[in-house]
C-alpha cells in the first residue's frame, strides 16, 4: 500500500469522529452557524439593511431576512461586481463561481475565503467516509479523474470568475495532484467533445483508480475509450474501483454505466452546488445524503406545496418532518441570505438529519393541475426498467402534449435507450402505472378522461448530446432537465425521433 493509502485510514477515523459530533447535536450546530454568521456580516451593506444588529435568535432572523432567488440580491451582487466592499459578506468575495440560470441568465455567486473550506473539505471528507465504511484506501495511490469545467478564471473587478469545478480544481490537495487526470492543459479546453477525446488519449493507458463526474457525461468518456480500444472498462482500468457522481439521480443511469464498466464497483453520491457543498453520503448501506450542519451553512426549508404563496411556513432543522417536499433555503458565510437555490429534499431520516434529491422548485408538469415532481418521473421510470432487466436509459425528459393531433392530451416521455426494451407497450404501461401509484392528482385526470395515458417517444442515438450542444451546455455540470411545464425541450427533441 502506499503512503496516501495508509496515512488516509487514521485521517478518516478522526473526520468521521468530529463528525458525529456535530451530527449529533444537530439543532446547536446550526444555532451556532446562524449566531456566527450573522455577527460576521452585521456592518455589510445587507446587514445593515435587515438588521443584523438586532438578530437574537432565529424567529428575529425570519422577520428580517426575506426569501428569495438570485433576483433578490442581484442588486447587491451588481454592487460587488464594481468593486464595493462589505456588501454581503466582509470584504470582497475570493471567487465568483459563474453560472448560468433560467429565469436570471447569468448569475455570479460569491465564494468568500470563509467558504471555501464547504466546498473543498467536504468533498475530502466524503471520501474519507468511505475509507472510513469500506476499508478501501487503496483508489488513493492510483490515478484519480475529476471530469469538470475549464480551471480557466476570469476577472471581474480584481475577482476570479470561473465554474465552480474550474475553481474547486485549483484547490485539490498537493498530495493529491501528483496523480490527478487530465494534464490542465487538457482541462483548459472549453469544447467538451474535444476535451473528452484528449483525456482518453491521455488516460486509456493509465492505472485510473476513482473516476467522478456527472453520470451522462462519464457514460460519454466511457463510450469514448471503448471506442477507442476495444475493451469495456473493467478491462483498460482493471483497478477502477469508485465511481463519485452529484447533480443528477444517478439509478436511470446505473445500468447502463455498469454495463460499459464490466462489473459493478462502489460509488459515492455527493450534493454539490455552486451556492454550497450541502451532502454527502456517508454510508454504504442507509438511503439518503448527511446534510452537512457545520459547514458555514444554515438551513431553512419551506414545504414545497407553499414555497409560492406569499408568507410561506419557514422552518429550521428541528422541524422538519420526514417524507415532506421541501424547498432548500441557505443563509451562509458565503454572502447568500435567505438564498433559494431552486432545489427540492425530502428528509429519509432525522437522526442523523439525511435527504434526498426530489427535485427541482421551477422543473415540474402541471398543465393541467397534476404537479407531478422530478423524483415520482425517475421512480416510475427505474420501476418500468426493472420490469424488463435488459432496458438502459441514456436520457430523459417529460413534457406536457396539450393540443395533440389526436386524442386527449397526454405526457410525452422522450427516451434515449442504450437498450430499448422488448415491449414499450408494456414498458409506457409500466411506468404509467407507476406514476398514478405516486401522484393521485394524475391519477385523477387519467380516471376522469382528462388525461390519455403517457407516450413514449424514442429518439435516435445522441439526441440529448446534440440538443445540449446546441444549447452551447455539453458536459462539464450541465444537466438536461428531467420535466418541463412547457415545449421548448419537447420541439427540439422531436425533431430526433426515431
Amino acid at each position: 500500500m502506499g503512503i496516501r493509502s495508509v496515512l488516509s485510514k487514521p485521517f478518516a477515523k478522526y473526520i468521521v469522529n468530529q463528525q458525529t459530533k456535530w451530527a449529533s447535536n444537530p439543532i446547536d450546530a446550526q444555532n451556532s452557524i446562524l449566531s456566527e454568521i450573522t455577527k460576521k456580516a452585521k456592518n455589510t451593506a445587507f446587514g445593515k439593511d435587515h438588521r443584523f444588529t438586532d438578530i437574537g435568535d432565529y424567529q428575529a432572523f425570519k422577520e428580517a431576512v426575506p426569501i428569495g432567488d438570485y433576483e433578490v440580491i442581484r442588486h447587491y451582487v451588481d454592487r460587488i461586481k464594481t468593486g464595493e466592499e462589505d456588501v454581503l459578506w466582509p470584504g470582497l468575495p475570493a471567487y465568483f463561481a459563474k453560472t448560468s440560470g433560467t429565469t436570471s441568465g447569468t448569475k455570479y455567486i460569491p465564494i468568500t475565503k470563509e467558504s471555501v473550506p464547504n466546498h473543498i473539505n467536504s468533498a475530502r471528507n466524503a471520501l474519507l467516509n468511505y475509507v472510513h465504511n469500506s476499508g478501501n484506501s487503496k483508489f488513493l495511490d492510483g490515478n484519480l479523474i475529476f471530469l469538470s469545467g475549464s480551471p480557466i478564471m476570469t476577472q471581474t473587478s480584481g475577482i476570479h470568475t470561473g465554474r465552480l469545478s474550474g475553481i474547486v480544481n485549483h484547490h485539490v490537495p498537493a498530495y493529491l495532484r501528483s496523480n490527478q487526470m487530465p494534464s490542465f492543459d487538457t482541462n483548459c479546453i472549453e469544447d467538451w467533445e474535444d476535451k473528452v477525446d484528449r483525456i482518453v488519449n491521455e488516460t486509456y493507458q493509465k492505472n485510473m483508480t476513482l473516476i467522478s463526474g456527472i453520470p451522462p457525461w462519464v457514460q460519454m468518456y466511457f463510450d469514448k475509450l471503448t471506442e477507442k480500444t476495444g475493451k469495456p472498462i473493467k478491462d483498460i482500468f482493471p483497478d477502477f474501483s469508485l465511481f463519485v457522481y452529484g447533480g443528477v439521480n444517478f439509478e436511470p443511469y446505473k445500468a447502463k454505466l455498469f454495463e460499459s464498466i464490466g462489473k459493478t464497483i462502489d460509488s459515492v453520491e455527493t450534493y454539490p452546488a455552486s451556492e454550497g457543498f450541502i451532502a454527502y453520503q456517508d454510508t454504504l448501506d442507509q438511503e439518503g445524503l448527511l446534510l452537512l450542519l457545520n459547514t458555514g451553512i444554515f438551513y431553512e426549508f419551506i414545504p414545497a406545496d407553499e414555497y409560492f404563496d406569499e408568507n410561506p411556513t419557514r422552518l429550521s432543522i428541528g422541524e422538519v418532518k420526514k417524507g415532506v417536499n421541501y424547498a432548500l433555503i441557505i443563509n451562509s458565510n458565503a454572502g447568500l441570505w435567505g438564498y433559494s437555490i431552486g432545489d427540492t429534499i425530502q428528509f429519509v431520516s432525522t437522526d442523523p438529519y439525511r435527504v434526498i434529491v426530489t427535485g427541482r422548485i421551477k422543473h415540474f408538469i402541471s398543465a393541467f393541475g397534476e404537479h407531478v415532481i422530478g423524483q415520482e418521473v425517475e421512480k416510475a421510470i427505474n420501476y418500468a426498467a426493472k420490469e424488463q432487466n435488459r432496458t438502459e436509459i441514456t436520457e430523459f425528459t417529460v413534457a406536457p402534449q396539450v393540443t395533440p393531433e389526436s386524442g386527449l392530451p397526454r405526457h410525452q416521455w422522450f427516451i434515449e435507450f442504450g437498450e430499448q426494451p422488448e415491449d414499450l407497450e408494456r414498458f409506457a404501461t409500466a411506468i404509467d402505472h407507476k406514476l398514478r401509484e405516486l401522484n393521485s392528482y394524475y391519477d385523477d385526470l387519467i380516471t376522469g378522461n382528462i388525461l390519455e395515458r403517457l407516450e413514449i417517444i424514442p429518439l435516435k442515438k445522441n439526441a440529448f448530446i446534440d440538443y445540449m450542444r446546441s444549447q452551447g451546455k455539453l458536459g462539464g455540470q450541465n444537466k438536461v432537465p428531467r420535466l418541463s411545464n412547457d415545449r421548448k425541450i419537447a420541439t427540439e427533441l422531436i425533431k430526433s425521433r426515431i
